[in-house]
């Protein structure tokens, strides 16, 4: 059950999210930082891929971000990372509550016989 495709892009999704995370924060830290370009955490798309090639593993990649810059080089945007935060707490959330499910089920089964 462990290796399922699901049990492991979730993994995969948590991993993936907790990166994104450490970004965001590191992107909020920096925010008056002279010329620091934010990071972007991307791995949805690999993800996608490798669950549809029947595996689900796959490890994020992190970018410098293009977006412009003010006047002092910094492109962190408050409003776009307080936005990527609560939409990454979201889905670290549900992606928690499904592996949490996988495991209920697994002790309810275990309990049963």
């Amino acid at each position: 059950m462990f290796d399922s495709v699901t049990s492991v892009a979730l993994g995969s999704a948590l991993d993936g999210l907790s990166a994104r995370q450490r970004a965001i924060a590191n992107n909020i830290a920096n925010v008056n930082t002279p010329n620091y370009h934010a990071q972007r955490v991307q791995f949805e798309d690999a993800l996608a891929k490798s669950v549809s090639d029947g595996d689900g593993r796959v490890t994020a990649t992190t970018a410098t971000s293009l977006e412009p810059t003010q006047l002092n080089g910094n492109n962190v945007n408050l409003d776009t990372e307080t936005l990527s935060n609560v939409d990454t707490v979201l889905r670290f959330q549900f992606a928690s509550q499904a592996i949490n499910g996988q495991f209920t089920s697994m002790r309810t089964a275990m309990r049963s016989n």
